[in-house]
């Protein structure tokens, strides 16, 4: 259970509350002062005492960057989303959180999918769909150039196509293994694949919501 607030403490987080419901994100510190009728110092103490009693967290001790926190200590559902890219074209030579070829971007929950630089690569065929990926999913990768044995990966082949496989590494080849007993794994010289990044989860396409 939260301790309770002041009539000022609870002023000051209604006000958060609202700003953040509005636009995503905290004012600053200068804007809240502003807004509400108090000093800069004024603001920063309210902040203080709303984080030692547990309302809010600071992103870092001086930072002026302030999270919601829910009754589980977790930022607010508000301000948990981020957005990423959906990469249409994988483009040889290019880490694929820089590529330019975008089809589109998709909104995560930041609280679940904590890395940096991730993007979704829109799955095409159904030879992933026993590992539950299934065509016009959303891959959720992050970015990668290694693999361990078994991992899902997203990996170029021969600086061209795009595939969405599991990973196995052979004395002499490479292996990517769908998951369909339809198709065959597939072999490859060490020079022709290229792996770009690691699946951390799935964003159900139209063929899995049905």
């Amino acid at each position: 259970m939260q301790p309770n607030l002041t009539e000022k403490q609870q002023r000051v987080l209604d006000y958060l509350q609202h700003e953040i419901a509005n636009s995503g994100q905290a004012p600053s510190l200068r804007q809240a002062a502003a807004d509400i009728g108090v000093s800069h110092a004024a603001i920063a103490q309210f902040i203080r005492a709303l984080e030692e009693k547990g309302y809010l967290k600071r992103e870092g001790r001086y930072s002026r960057t302030v999270y919601l926190l829910n009754r589980a200590h977790e930022p607010s559902a508000a301000q948990r989303w981020r957005e990423i890219p959906i990469i249409g074209r994988v483009m040889a030579g290019l880490p694929m959180y820089a590529q330019t070829e975008w089809d589109g971007s998709t909104v995560l929950d930041a609280a679940v999918f904590r890395g940096q630089n991730l993007f979704a690569l829109r799955v095409k065929g159904d030879s992933m769909k026993d590992a539950g990926i299934l065509n016009g999913d959303l891959a959720i990768c992050e970015p990668r150039q290694y693999a361990q044995n078994g991992e899902i990966v997203v990996a170029l082949i021969n600086s061209e196509e795009a595939t969405v496989k599991r990973f196995f590494l052979r004395k002499k080849y490479v292996e990517l293994r769908p998951a369909n007993a339809k198709f065959n794994p597939m072999r490859y010289d060490f020079s022709a694949v290229l792996i770009q990044g690691k699946v951390i989860g799935i964003q159900r396409g139209p063929e899995g919501i049905k």
